[in-house]
């Protein structure tokens, strides 16, 4: 497949995945259900951070536990006391337990009184990079005030990356193309204006390295942070300002239609 054949089969591909469709059996229905800032964010964050495994049971896990929230998790975590964890005593999803999600709203809790938001961490932290072409150390800066939070036990700090050491770090990814990317098609957020969409990665997952590799976009073969700084430079090549919206694409392409 020429270059310009492959520009349009993905294009065409996207604007097809893309659609409002796609919402309600996928974690992105959690922040979806939000207009109060702070719950489209906290509750972004914590959909993304549970979305491995199958999608029925992510979704199952998610409103289990925005229900031990009242269905506000960025309240909830912005105002808890410690006895106000106790409601997560007995969440599992997967590895992710009771003393991780504690962990986060502890860790959350000291950003969102620090910063006043999410988005003014990652904004502050990506001003900040040296490289700002993409967000690999504003992630890196994430990674290490969350792991410095008190009462973040040791077992929690696997579940957020640091592409630093190497991780792809899909999941952080993928809360950051939620919350940057444009709603201009009803499935992203386009909550976040202070970060633009063409410093985002592609949130790598099997379904996306495998379509990449079939496709001659990625050569690596490791699903790893160099893999993933691969394949979004083949996607900013088809389109500069918004590479990840090819991530529809791929996703697609993999899981839906078993390319």
């Amino acid at each position: 497949m020429d270059t310009e054949t492959l520009k349009e089969f993905l294009l065409e591909k996207a604007a097809l995945h893309e659609v409002p469709d796609f919402i309600p059996d996928d974690p992105l229905s959690i922040p979806h259900r939000y207009t109060e800032r702070v719950d489209v964010e906290v509750g972004g964050l914590l959909a993304a951070t549970l979305a491995w495994g199958n999608r029925v049971s992510i979704l199952k896990s998610l409103n289990s536990l925005m229900a031990r929230m009242d269905d506000a998790p960025g309240d909830f975590v912005r105002n808890h006391e410690a006895s106000d964890l106790a409601v997560f005593d007995g969440f599992v999803h997967r590895t992710f337990q009771a003393e991780d999600m504690k962990g986060f709203a502890r860790a959350l809790q000291t950003m969102l009184r620090t910063h006043g938001s999410l988005e003014a961490f990652f904004v502050d932290a990506w001003n900040r990079s040296d490289d700002r072409s993409q967000m690999k150390e504003a992630l890196a800066l994430f990674h290490r005030d969350f792991v410095a939070s008190d009462g973040v036990a040791d077992r929690t700090r696997k579940h957020v990356a640091n592409p630093m050491k190497g991780s792809a770090a899909k999941r952080l990814n993928l809360f950051l193309r939620w919350m940057v990317r444009p709603s201009t098609r009803g499935v992203d957020l386009g909550l976040w204006h202070g970060i633009p969409p063409s410093v985002l990665s592609v949130p790598l997952d099997v379904h996306t390295a495998a379509v990449g590799r079939k496709l001659g976009l990625l050569q690596r073969k490791a699903n790893d942070w160099r893999a993933v700084e691969e394949l979004t430079q083949s996607l900013r090549v088809i389109d500069p300002e918004d590479p990840v919206r090819l991530d529809f694409a791929l996703f697609g392409l993999g899981a839906i239609e078993g390319f």
